[in-house]
């Protein structure tokens, strides 16, 4: 599955023209300009190959710590029996899951939230729409990959289990991140790229952080019925610190590293567009490392 939609990311940006490569350097919360057609695509585009950069950075650190962070989530263990839980082959598996998911989880946020700029909805209102949307077409990846991290059998029944918890989270984060991310911009007044996606990342990382509630009310629910804990016993200060510290600064590194790299992503990609052949061989490499 993975090995397929890297294909699919590929071949979708080698058919995009690379005259799109130089408006694609902005900062994913920045209003569009105007409202001309050929500047909503080319921000839709940038936002995919920022979301899809981003995707495979952070299924890198989220196979590393994914499956610790959702014990400390829902089994509640302590962090010493969440490491010792986790093998360095289940910490590898577990990738081929991270990778995929990201790449459809990634993407569809960053496009929903810039088409969401060209709207004429306030920064809340839009942000609102982005979480719900973004929820309601991805919850099924969502628990599929959570329900891999736990070694838990996959169930078609439970594809939308904690919706509700989930759609509030995302509704948060995406009206704490529709809000932040112009605060932070006022605030810090970056000047150059890099402090520019420095400051993407803090209201990643902000934004986290405001809608993590939400997260444990989503761990809560999602406990095995034979082993579910009376939430005062299943809330600890300290665990929801450590959960939703790892997870908000694994997101916020991510996108960050995500913006930074985009730009150079994008010449590769245009320079594999005008050389046909060294495409075609980067494409059967990938081939022969799935193989």
């Amino acid at each position: 599955m993975g090995f397929l939609l890297l294909l699919v990311a590929l071949a979708c940006t080698l058919l995009c023209s690379p005259r799109a490569v130089p408006r694609a350097l902005v900062v994913a919360d920045e209003a569009p300009a105007d409202d001309d057609g050929d500047t909503f695509f080319t921000k839709v585009f940038a936002a995919a190959a920022q979301g899809c950069t981003a995707a495979f950075v952070a299924a890198i650190l989220s196979a590393m710590s994914e499956p610790v962070v959702n014990r400390l989530l829902v089994k509640r263990m302590t962090a010493s029996a969440a490491l010792n839980d986790v093998q360095i082959a289940d910490v590898a598996k577990f990738f081929l899951t991270t990778f995929p998911t990201n790449m459809l989880k990634f993407p569809v946020f960053e496009v929903i939230n810039r088409a969401m700029m060209f709207t004429s909805l306030s920064p809340g209102v839009s942000g609102f729409v982005s979480g719900w949307l973004f929820c309601t077409i991805m919850l099924p990846v969502t628990n599929y990959r959570f329900r891999k991290s736990m070694g838990w059998p996959i169930k078609p029944e439970l594809l939308y289990q904690a919706y509700i918890p989930t759609v509030v989270r995302d509704i948060l984060y995406g009206w704490a991140r529709g809000l932040a991310g112009p605060f932070l911009l006022d605030l810090f007044a970056p000047t150059t790229f890099f402090h520019k996606a420095a400051v993407f990342g803090l209201t990643i990382w902000a934004s986290c952080i405001l809608s993590s509630p939400c997260n444990e009310w989503r761990g809560f629910t999602l406990q095995p019925p034979e082993k579910k804990l009376p939430f005062w016993e299943y809330f600890k200060p300290i665990n929801y610190a450590r959960s939703t510290g790892i997870g908000s600064t694994i997101m916020g590194i991510a996108l960050m590293i995500g913006m930074l790299v985009t730009p150079y992503a994008e010449t590769a990609f245009g320079y594999l567009k005008e050389h046909v052949a060294v495409a075609l061989s980067v494409v059967a490499l990938i081939v022969a490392l799935a193989k």
